[in-house]
């Protein structure tokens, strides 16, 4: 019988992030030799990530830093919650976001392209992907610049870290610019402006109007003004200037803005899985 206690299994999964029957096949296959166990888990973990490149990773965090005007959105995945929550997962994510900023990164190839300590980005996660034993990736990438940039992660459940994550640059008032930011993560909005929507979706949305107001019986006349007043409704669902705001919903985030001295220039919002 191999020569390990139930603190060497649970040693070696806290190291490793590998399941306990892996962990308990490991050491037994070196023995109870903990650095033989772990190459065992690596190797055989390696094997697997071909295996594992189809399933689902829909799971993970965002995470996020600003720096001097500057910040940069990460968002990584994994199979399940359960990887989500567990330091090594988020541990690896610090590391995957400060190789982001330090190699100013605007999407997810080029992030794992780049080189960290010798490897690539890809190559590390391969090898987390290894030990953890579920497939991990980096979606999304996103880099934004302004004279004042803020974030704010948001937590869907308190077990679990952050699963949206918004950055807003602009300038003027940093503190309603972090209010509109957590505006972002609740309302989801897709542009900061109309002018970013495609006129073939606004088209669209134009046709839906006239139909839906026509087959409702409303008279002729007045379809004009239905039609535009729910054009305007799509605009205030997804554009986030325009939006009700959250603190104040008579009041627009544009006019909030206003308000306070302060100017949105750009978002970007992401929320895992999604």
């Amino acid at each position: 019988m191999a020569n390990y206690t139930a603190a060497d299994i649970k040693a070696l999964r806290e190291a490793t992030g590998a399941g306990m029957m892996d962990v308990k096949k490991a050491l037994d296959e070196a023995e109870g030799d903990k650095a033989k166990a772990t190459e065992i888990l690596r190797v055989k973990g390696l094997k697997g990530v071909t295996k594992r490149e189809g399933r689902s990773a829909s799971n993970g965090l965002v995470t996020a830093k600003v720096e001097g005007g500057v910040g940069t959105l990460v968002e990584i995945n994994c199979e399940t919650d359960f990887v989500a929550k567990g330091d090594k997962f988020i541990t690896l994510a610090d590391q995957v976001l400060a190789q982001a900023v330090a190699v100013k990164a605007t999407n997810a190839e080029e992030l794992l392209k780049s080189d960290m300590n010798g490897q690539t980005v890809e190559d590390v996660l391969n090898e987390a992907n290894a030990t953890i034993g579920e497939k991990i990736v980096v979606n999304r990438v996103g880099r934004l610049e302004g004279d004042v940039v803020v974030s704010y992660l948001h937590k869907t459940s308190p077990d679990l870290p952050a699963q949206i994550g918004v950055l807003v640059a602009g300038s003027g008032d940093e503190t309603t610019l972090r209010d509109i930011a957590m505006h972002t993560a609740a309302f989801s909005p897709s542009v900061l402006t109309r002018d970013e929507i495609d006129a073939d979706v606004v088209e669209n949305e134009r046709r839906v109007a006239e139909a839906t107001a026509k087959e409702e019986g409303k008279p002729e006349a007045a379809l004009p003004k239905i039609i535009e007043g729910r054009v305007n409704g799509y605009f205030k669902e997804n554009v986030l200037l325009e939006q009700p705001f959250a603190k104040d919903a008579k009041k627009s985030v544009a006019k909030v803005a206003e308000e306070a001295g302060a100017e949105v220039k750009g978002f970007l919002r992401f929320k895992v899985g999604v």
